[in-house]
């Protein structure tokens, strides 16, 4: 049996946001190295360093990884400035960067403070806006910058909260950067995901419930896998997405679609 074509060979991206093996951003950099694209990742922070070390050492011992805090200019500007040495140019950059403090996501959203307010959208939104403006000149030929939102950006979701009003401005923000961005042939998108149990899920309070109910209410009446999150990134990063901008993509098992 002939194995699939390579539809992203020659293809060389960036993936922001690994964690560990459950997160989405490895789940979607699995799809895209599968389907033939050249990855560089980042790390935030020495305590995820060896993880997202373990990971990326399997797509083989060249694999370049670099440390990134997204809210600090100096190192987006230092990755980019890397990957222009390492790389050359940049078709991909996947977007998988969300935080609020904890305390934010319990109790009341009237109560967020001043500061987790900041914090959660420096970090889940603003990233994007600067990662674009980083990535971009090394995008000549046009590219796909793909970030990860959830449905709290539109709906009400119990213990969301700050990170519900973050999401929103992040997709906001995938609209604005597209319009931007489209002269240049870059494509700006978002996916959608049903709740996936990762690290940072697990820090909203409910959120094993939350699973259980999307499985009961959801039209295809279970969760979503890994692997179809991956597979939606591919569709983004490759060119059988060229038409598509500006758009969010769910991938939620339909739940998006129910009133009740």
């Amino acid at each position: 049996m002939e194995s699939s074509p390579k539809i992203l060979a020659g293809k060389k991206g960036v993936v922001f946001g690994v964690a560990n093996k459950r997160s989405i951003a490895w789940a979607i950099a699995q799809a895209l190295a599968d389907a033939g694209a050249q990855l560089a990742f980042t790390y935030q922070g020495e305590r995820l360093k060896e993880n997202v070390e373990e990971l990326t050492g399997t797509f083989g011992p060249g694999t370049p990884l670099y440390p990134c805090d997204v809210t600090r200019d100096e190192d987006i500007t230092r990755v980019f400035d890397s990957l222009g040495k390492d790389f050359g140019t940049l078709d991909i950059v996947l977007h998988s960067v969300a935080f609020a403090p904890k305390d934010a996501l319990e109790g009341l959203f009237i109560n967020t403070s001043r500061e987790a307010f900041r914090v959660a959208h420096d970090v889940s939104a603003y990233s994007l806006v600067a990662l674009a403006r980083g990535a971009a000149p090394l995008m000549p030929n046009g590219g796909s910058i793909i970030a990860m939102s959830y449905y709290g950006a539109v709906k009400v979701i119990p213990h969301y909260n700050v990170m519900g009003v973050a999401k929103a401005a992040l997709e906001a923000s995938v609209r604005y950067l597209a319009y931007d961005l489209g002269p240049k042939k870059i494509r700006c998108n978002a996916i959608s995901a049903g709740p996936v149990n990762t690290l940072a899920a697990r820090g909203i309070a409910g959120f094993t419930s939350m699973l259980k109910y999307y499985e009961e209410h959801a039209p295809l009446k279970r969760n979503i896998e890994g692997r179809e999150l991956g597979d939606a990134g591919l569709f983004l990063a490759s060119d059988m997405s060229t038409a598509t901008t500006g758009q969010v993509l769910y991938v939620d098992s339909g739940y998006e679609i129910m009133g009740m």
